[in-house]
């Protein structure tokens, strides 16, 4: 069963979370909301407290999340225990969960407004139809 988060500040986005990461076989995610140069959290789910204490605020191009953001795609790993990309933080291992994806949020002028994450618990590439997937159900995020 996925747990949301619901520490002050986090319930709402992980109210909208929850359904869409069990839609997808997902074991955890989290949603960050753009805020100045980078993102806050402000939903997460099955997420250890300690991980989100170290991604309440990402900077642009730290991390998968704060990656989305500065590249404007989605950043994916096959398993964040083993990636070696250096795209994925020693503190997302703490996360019972081996492949994941960030996804970024469009405004309608383009930019990212947002990014969320889903993680998987098992080892496997995400197809290009998968992100497409899993991308239009980030994009539902109002």
């Amino acid at each position: 069963m996925l747990r949301p988060v619901s520490r002050d500040g986090v319930g709402a986005d992980a109210a909208w979370l929850a359904p869409r990461l069990a839609a997808a076989g997902a074991v955890a995610g989290s949603v960050h909301r753009r805020e100045g140069d980078g993102l806050r959290l402000t939903g997460a789910v099955n997420l250890p407290e300690a991980v989100q204490a170290v991604v309440d605020f990402v900077p642009a191009g730290k991390g998968m999340a704060g990656l989305a953001l500065s590249r404007q795609v989605p950043v994916v790993s096959c398993n964040i225990q083993t990636d070696e990309t250096g795209d994925v933080k020693p503190g997302a291992r703490a996360v019972d969960a081996q492949a994941a994806a960030a996804l970024p949020v469009f405004d309608e002028v383009g930019a990212v407004r947002a990014v969320v994450g889903f993680a998987f618990a098992e080892d496997r590439a995400l197809s290009e139809a998968e992100l497409a997937a899993l991308s239009a159900v980030a994009a539902e995020l109002r």
